[in-house]
């Protein structure tokens, strides 16, 4: 049965829409019911249950973590709890902490983050890195696209330097895919590169994630 929710004398039309797509939400229900982070861990468990790339053992980056979905579902698949994974995790906003994950409360794009962050990986290299990053939107279409591709390309360049050989990068863009210099840089570095859009991302979203393979090292671009 549907919820519907109307609009309160505080609450706007679109508070009230968003409510009632929560509470209609299955992944969110879902969510609660398994004690998750959020509805976003069904994201990568969808995607992961498809090409199968997390592991055990696998040591893992979660750039914009919070809060703490993808690193809660990361640290499960990797058994960072048991000591045989690892999963570090960074954003600038305070999250609770996470069974098994090592939390850095920083922004991803301060200069100092990409150090320490390789200061808290077993040997200064990852397997996996993971980006669900998304710059807050202004309501224009041209620059929130543009913002969050700076995003992409900031962890896309951390990824190829922090990634050991076979390495995965899984990283959020927006419908008009990734941008050109962007994707021809991953299929450079790695051996398949292809857009996803798991079921649990809602369908009228423009959310989308580029899925990288097979980590080759980083490479430069033929000279014209």
């Amino acid at each position: 049965m549907r919820t519907t929710v109307k609009t309160a004398r505080k609450r706007s039309v679109s508070s009230a829409r968003w409510l009632e797509r929560q509470l209609n939400d299955p992944y969110v229900t879902a969510s609660k019911r398994e004690g998750l982070r959020s509805r976003a861990a069904f994201k990568l468990r969808e995607i992961d249950a498809r090409y199968h790339f997390l592991k055990s053992g696998q040591r893992i980056i979660d750039l914009g973590a919070a809060p703490g979905g993808w690193s809660q579902e990361a640290a499960e698949r990797v058994k960072a709890a048991e000591g045989k994974g690892q999963v570090v995790a960074i954003d600038y906003l305070n999250f609770e902490p996470i069974t098994g994950v090592e939390i850095i409360e920083m922004d991803f794009t301060d200069p100092n983050a990409e150090d320490l962050l390789k200061s808290h990986l077993r040997g200064g290299k990852a397997d996996v890195v993971l980006s669900d990053m998304a710059a807050p939107t202004v309501g224009h279409a041209k620059t929130d696209h543009m913002r969050i591709m700076g995003l992409a390309e900031a962890a896309a360049a951390f990824a190829a330097d922090v990634l050991e050989p076979g390495g995965v990068f899984l990283c959020k863009v927006f419908q008009g895919g990734t941008e050109r210099d962007l994707l021809d840089a991953l299929k450079r570095d790695f051996k398949t590169v292809r857009h996803v859009k798991p079921p649990a991302s809602r369908a009228e979203s423009s959310e989308l994630y580029v899925l990288a393979t097979g980590f080759r090292g980083r490479t430069e671009p033929e000279a014209e």
